[in-house]
This record gives structure tokens, C-alpha cells and sequence, in this order.
């Protein structure tokens, strides 16, 4: 199977890195201090922003000093973020002004992550301090195509959670799903799946950008 596309626009958690572990850490040392169950949480919150995730359980008027703790707990733990696998090499490949990077976490949480990573800061990087609407939601990809200047339906979105793989497809964009985290089942509505990036070979010539899905 072979993708074109103009320019790519990746999440990051469990697409670029493997984050994982430092994210149940958070939740898991976040939900007593509230009286919730970590495990609750940890099955609704994967690619979603933290501030649609809150609300879910708190009341409105406890919600704002609640994520500014969420945030202080966040900030202080990158230990075991990871770059996964064949996700370097990708990023090497492509030109700067025809990636970026479209995430569901804070900007002051984002960029070590990848800097623990190893991994560079794309010149476009949404956040969630950047949108009004979270995934599904698809106001994200909307603006990092625009600020890359290409048709979101030019645009391929690689993700790895339903939420995400739902913002892409509304954005007009095509979806590369990599399953890093969730069961392939759970991504089918994407145009293509993959285990991770190992599974794929990027191209990039006077045309565009391929991906070709070898695995």
C-alpha cells in the first residue's frame, strides 16, 4: 500500500514517543490527592487533553487548581520517555517546513518529552495550550496543516488512539494508525495500520512524500 501526501502531521505520545509509563505515573500520583481511581481515568484519557479528561470527574469549580496540580506533577517526570523505534530515522528524513507535530498535551509537558526523547521540536507544534477543542476534535490538525501552509486533505496524520485517528479523518486528512497502544482492532477506521514506524518506507521527492507500508 502506498500513501502520498504533501506533509505529515504526527501525534506524540505513543506515535513519537513512548511516554507510557511516565503518563500512568502522573495520573496514578495525581487521582488520590482527588479521590479517584487511577484506572478509571487511564482508560478514557489516552489522546485526549488533560482539560477534557478533568472535568469528567470533578466538579467545575474544583477543575482549574486541579489541572494546575495535574500540571506540576507532569512537568517534573520524563523519566523513561523514549523515542520509538524507527521514529529518529523518519524525522531525519523529512524536510522541517513539511512535518509537525499536533499533540493533546501541554507545551510546558510536550517539548522535554521529546527533548528526553532525543528527538527534535518541530518548527509547528499544536498543543493543547493552542486549540479550544481537543480530539476528536479535529481544530488541531486543522491548524498545522494551515500553518504548514497544505490542504489538510494533502496532509497524512499518523496517530495511535481512536480520539486522534477521529481528529485526522475529520480534518480531511488521511490516517496512518500505529498500534503502540492500542489493540488493532481499535484503529481500523485509519486507511492503513501498522505495529510501529519500522513497518513503513518514507520517500520524499519533487512530488511529495510516499510512505510505502511494508510491515
Amino acid at each position: 500500500m502506498l500513501l502520498r501526501c504533501e506533509a505529515i502531521l504526527f501525534d506524540i505520545d505513543g506515535t513519537l514517543v513512548d511516554s507510557t509509563a511516565s503518563v500512568e505515573r502522573v495520573w496514578r500520583a495525581w487521582a488520590p490527592e482527588y479521590g479517584l481511581d487511577a484506572d478509571t481515568i487511564l482508560r478514557t484519557s489516552h489522546g485526549r487533553r488533560s482539560q477534557d479528561v478533568v472535568p469528567d470527574y470533578l466538579p467545575a469549580a474544583q477543575v482549574p487548581a486541579a489541572l494546575r496540580r495535574l500540571g506540576e506533577i507532569e512537568v517534573g517526570d520524563t523519566d523513561g520517555v523514549v523515542a520509538l523505534p524507527a521514529v529518529a530515522e523518519v524525522l531525519a528524513g523529512l524536510p522541517a517546513a513539511r512535518w509537525a507535530a499536533v499533540t493533546s498535551g501541554e507545551r510546558h509537558v510536550m517539548v522535554p518529552r521529546l527533548q528526553r526523547a532525543g528527538l527534535p521540536v518541530p518548527e509547528v507544534l499544536v498543543t493543547a495550550d493552542d486549540v479550544s477543542s481537543g480530539k476528536p476534535d479535529p481544530e488541531g490538525y486543522l491548524a498545522a496543516a494551515r500553518a504548514l501552509g497544505v490542504d489538510p486533505a494533502r496532509c497524512l496524520v499518523v496517530e495511535d488512539a481512536p480520539a486522534g485517528i477521529a481528529a485526522g479523518q475529520a480534518a480531511g486528512a488521511q490516517v496512518l494508525a500505529v498500534g503502540t497502544s492500542h489493540p488493532r482492532a481499535e484503529l481500523t477506521a485509519a486507511e492503513a495500520v501498522v505495529a510501529d514506524l519500522t513497518g513503513c518506507r518514507f520517500t520524499v521527492g519533487q512530488a511529495g512524500i510516499e510512505v510505502e507500508i511494508t510491515g
